[in-house]
């Protein structure tokens, strides 16, 4: 059985927490106030997120997997062998188990900012997978990453599933492609999950379940937030905001506050909240596979191939450094 690797860039779990708690106080502090949407997934938001994948309103990631399950030896077949796969942010790498087996990339490599559930995952895939190599890496999705010397001659592909490229604007989302081009290199590739546009009832429901689930989700951003400043944000002053920009062709989340309120900071900044003042949580953009392709095309990534449901709500895209 092959052993874990892993690898992490931040010192100590105290400089990683420093880090985190002054992006939420920079971003609620700002003058239009927003918090990452990396902070929703402690271990509730992880839960709740794990209740939203299962309602009939939130199609993304239950028509990715089928996709990635029927299309498996395809996606195989066109990826190739001997393949470096590295996923960006992969959280609980339960996405790629519907095209590891198939795949057999000689060495995966998940990169994901929580160490300790990342190596857990990583240990349960070594032991699932004893045929791959896995090395993971604890570090930020955009992280420059350093591949084992054994396979650095390996064809690179990055994995990133869920639509997560949605969560960037287009000019992050064109970064992000241009930071992929250069870690895969020449030959390399992306095989990433693109959420397409469509009605605007359809994107509204799915946002807006009829259980409340999505609001549950959002709003414990602020439960996540407490516990990381050691503050007291009341979350019962706030209530759950989503809705299709159809302008921008994306959905915006936000946090409402119902009334003007203030809390003190680590005894350094006050934050204030009048009446109806928003916490922009997320944006989650829609493509068609040509604005997607020719956004990817102004990185340097050429399109190869695309798998769609038959309804045409969601797309696994292929590209090749071109």
């Amino acid at each position: 059985m092959n052993q874990v690797l892993a690898t992490t860039e931040l010192n100590t779990v105290f400089e990683e927490c420093l880090i985190l708690k002054q992006e939420l106080i920079d971003g609620l502090c700002a003058k239009e106030k927003y918090i990452n949407p990396k902070f929703f997934y402690d271990e509730v938001g992880s839960q709740l997120f794990e209740q939203i994948m299962q309602l009939p309103e939130y199609y993304p990631s239950r028509i990715e997997m089928s996709l990635l399950e029927k299309y498996k030896h395809e996606i195989a077949e066109v990826l190739g062998e001997n393949i470096v796969l590295i996923e960006p942010g992969a959280g609980n790498c339960e996405k790629v188990q519907y095209i590891l087996q198939t795949l057999k990339p000689k060495c995966y490599m998940p990169i994901d900012i929580s160490a300790d559930f990342l190596f857990d995952c990583a240990r349960k895939l070594q032991n699932k997978y004893p045929f791959i190599n896995i090395h993971a890496v604890a570090d930020d999705m955009k992280a420059k990453v350093e591949i084992p010397s054994a396979f650095k001659n390996n064809e690179k592909i990055v994995f990133y599933p869920g639509s997560t490229i949605g969560n960037y604007n287009p000019n992050e989302a064109l970064a992000f492609l241009k930071h992929v081009k250069d870690l895969v290199g020449k030959g390399g590739g992306l095989l990433v999950g693109v959420d397409l546009q469509k009605e605007k009832e359809v994107l509204d429901a799915a946002y807006n379940d009829k259980h409340g689930i999505t609001a549950l989700f959002n709003l414990n951003v602020l439960n996540h937030a407490n516990k990381l400043l050691g503050s007291d944000i009341d979350i019962d002053l706030f209530e759950h905001v989503a809705f299709y920009n159809e302008e921008q062709c994306r959905i915006e989340m936000h946090l409402e506050s119902k009334a003007e309120h203030k809390y003190n900071i680590d005894n350094v900044s006050q934050l204030c909240f009048s009446e109806f003042e928003r916490i922009h949580t997320e944006y989650s953009y829609k493509y068609t596979i040509e604005s997607f392709s020719e956004l990817a095309e102004q990185a340097g990534l050429k399109l190869e191939k695309y798998w769609i449901d038959d309804d045409k709500l969601f797309s696994v895209q292929y590209y090749k450094v071109s």
